[in-house]
């Protein structure tokens, strides 16, 4: 759906050539994998996933307490080969 784009995760782009992005809760590794080599024309060694449980969030304000709730999502970090990278800033 889109890259995860934090502090951590350009340094570990950086060094490691591991990039993170939110991906939808059905697919699997493999349409990850597709998905990400030719959106970026890289080669793709792994794919590791993990889903993040939504959780209930609570802000105190002038006009009283606001509730609310942040989604569940899944997250996928794609591995690359030694020496490729992907530049998310060449866009902007």
């Amino acid at each position: 759906i889109e890259p995860i784009i934090t502090e951590k995760m350009t340094a570990e782009g950086e060094k490691l050539g591991k990039y993170a992005f939110v991906v939808n809760r059905n697919s699997n590794k493999l349409q990850i994998k597709d998905a990400v080599e030719s959106a970026y024309n890289v080669k793709v060694v792994s794919v590791n996933t993990t889903i993040h449980p939504g959780k209930s969030k609570t802000k105190y304000t002038k006009s009283g307490m606001v509730e609310g709730k942040v989604g569940t999502y899944k997250k996928a970090v794609v591995t690359l080969n030694e020496g490729e990278t992907i530049d998310f800033y060449s866009n902007i």
